[in-house]
């Protein structure tokens, strides 16, 4: 059990928090979440004993051991993977380490072999015989292969490197499991192997994650932050948005009848309260009105952005055509004679393990890269607007926001380049901050503001929701389910795809599977995973 007793932060004169008293406790997923800058990253740091409190405590049941997944990619690079997520039970990985020094020593004295009887008990403990084939089963899980378990941390990709703490943090059963975006840069599988052991872990998690198919899976309770509180609900994630919607319902309908009341007291009061037959009546009813309070309802200090796709023409039947496309990346062949066609009424979700390859086939269509062989013709009705997934190049920069946006709009009025930025929450002075100080959420919004301007009527989105806090994703979310065009993209939010796509493709091993379906009925075929299963054992050179 983990337990904040009157927890308050303050930076500078502003409270992040006040007198917050919450227990989290074992057997429970908690999901926190909360609005950008609420503090839900800030408050698992105080939980860890990262951050000291302002005042007040947080409180650990005496023995227990806390795991906090880290997201700093650098600082284990000189570390052997394998090592690396044994780490994670810092106890055990120092026995190892002095279990090594002591066996290695060429005068062992009867001192030593005493003090390595007592490291080898409490390695034991620790189950440290299965340390390693533990760490593998975990490393392999979550899709990290065998041949990189003995390479150093540097030699990995920044993907491989993510899922490696992720293991750390998952290593040798911690008591308290602290998670800060777990699903971030993990593929589709990955985050599916994360939510089957989080549903079978015992002990107490909790978890911050923009992620709402992850929370709906894996949470039993919600942890909402809003205005420096912290509210308990039962439930997974739709069950505290249908719960927090209720309970403002209820206290509006709550206030209606006694703002209803309040006016017929005052009504009486009014009309009789100089006449002597009823001042008796008027005075109790004075009481009555005194006593009526109406409950405060607070607004949430969630803000929604407003996304709204509208094509400037409408698209034709001929839309895009793919014929032959092959790539190599640094050697890799990623995209191997890949051919499709694209409907007018096509939604499709880039699904698979291979970012590379999803990349890349976008980077192509949109322009930005020449394929090695093969060719695509867009339809003559198209126009597209790209979203990469690396947005770098686009904001290096001195512009403001407002002349960043302006480049891509064809009227030039300042007044109507500001209102896309506002429905992306960008307001007042905000438009005149520069493009390469704002943070990754503030980029992804302006590159959706810029979408929204082109009025393109074929989207192309690398990962899009990646920085987005959980309202901006679900105003995408419903803008592109409204969007009367063709959309091509990638995401890891399962209920993102889900909700969006219409047509699933997956390019594995630099060939395309495509299935005219949704993200949920594709996962479940079992005659699609039988096809993934045989091109991923495919090997040309047999």
């Amino acid at each position: 059990m983990i337990q904040a007793t009157n927890v308050t932060y303050r930076i500078g004169k502003k409270a992040l928090f006040e007198d917050v008293n919450i227990k989290f406790i074992e057997g429970n997923c908690y999901g926190l979440i909360g609005a950008n800058g609420a503090g839900k990253s800030t408050f698992l740091k105080i939980l860890s004993g990262e951050l000291d409190t302002t005042s007040g405590d947080i409180s650990i049941t005496p023995g227990q051991r806390l795991s906090f997944l880290k997201q700093d990619h650098f600082q284990y690079d000189e570390c052997v993977v394998l090592d690396t997520v044994i780490m994670g039970n810092e106890r055990l990985y120092q026995i190892m380490k002095e279990k090594d020094a002591l066996y290695a020593k060429e005068d062992f004295t009867e001192e030593d072999g005493i003090k390595a009887s007592e490291l080898e008990g409490e390695f034991a403990t620790l189950n440290g015989w299965e340390a390693e084939s533990d760490a593998e089963t975990l490393l392999n899980g979550l899709g990290i292969e065998t041949e990189l378990h003995y390479k150093k941390m540097h030699e990995l990709r920044g993907s491989e490197k993510v899922k490696v703490l992720l293991a750390q943090a998952l290593f040798g059963n911690p008591d308290i499991l602290l998670l800060d975006e777990p699903t971030n840069h993990l593929d589709l599988d990955a985050i599916a192997w994360l939510e089957e052991f989080l549903i079978n872990f015992d002990n107490t998690v909790i978890v911050v994650s923009h992620d709402r198919y992850f929370l709906n899976k894996v949470c039993t309770q919600i942890a909402d932050i809003d205005y420096a509180k912290i509210q308990l609900y039962a439930g997974n994630y739709d069950f505290w948005y249908e719960s927090s919607q209720l309970l403002v319902k209820q206290m509006k309908e709550a206030n209606k009848k006694k703002e209803e009341k309040i006016k017929e007291l005052q009504e009486f009061i009014s009309r009789f309260s100089a006449n002597a037959s009823k001042s008796k009546q008027a005075t109790s009813r004075k009481k009555a009105l005194e006593k009526i309070e109406l409950d405060e309802i607070k607004p949430s200090s969630r803000k929604y952005p407003y996304i709204d796709f509208r094509p400037n023409r409408e698209i034709g039947n001929e839309v895009l055509t793919v014929e032959g496309i092959s790539k190599t990346v640094d050697g890799v062949k990623v995209l191997d004679n890949i051919s499709f066609v694209v409907g007018h009424e096509d939604k499709i979700a880039f699904v698979g393990a291979n970012e590379i390859a999803k990349t890349t086939l976008f980077q192509i269509l949109s322009g930005e890269m020449e394929p090695d062989e093969g060719n695509y013709k867009w339809g003559i009705t198209t126009s597209q607007s790209y979203f990469p997934k690396d947005n770098t190049k686009d904001f290096d920069c001195d512009d403001t926001i407002v002349d960043w946006l302006t480049q891509y709009s064809e009227i030039k009025e300042a007044a109507y380049v500001r209102g896309f930025l506002g429905r992306m929450l960008f307001a007042g002075d905000d438009g005149v901050k520069k493009v390469k100080v704002l943070s990754g959420g503030e980029k992804v919004r302006v590159m959706l503001s810029k979408l929204m301007i082109s009025g393109a009527n074929c989207l192309i989105l690398d990962e899009p929701t990646n920085h987005l806090d959980m309202e901006s994703i679900t105003a995408l979310n419903n803008g592109l389910m409204k969007f009367k065009g063709v959309v091509l993209f990638s995401s890891h939010d399962h209920q993102f795809v889900q909700t969006t796509a219409n047509r699933i493709m997956e390019i594995v091993n630099g060939q395309l599977i495509d299935k005219v379906t949704t993200y949920d009925e594709y996962l479940e075929n079992d005659e699609l995973a039988r096809k993934r299963q045989a091109i991923e054992a495919f090997d040309p050179e047999d």
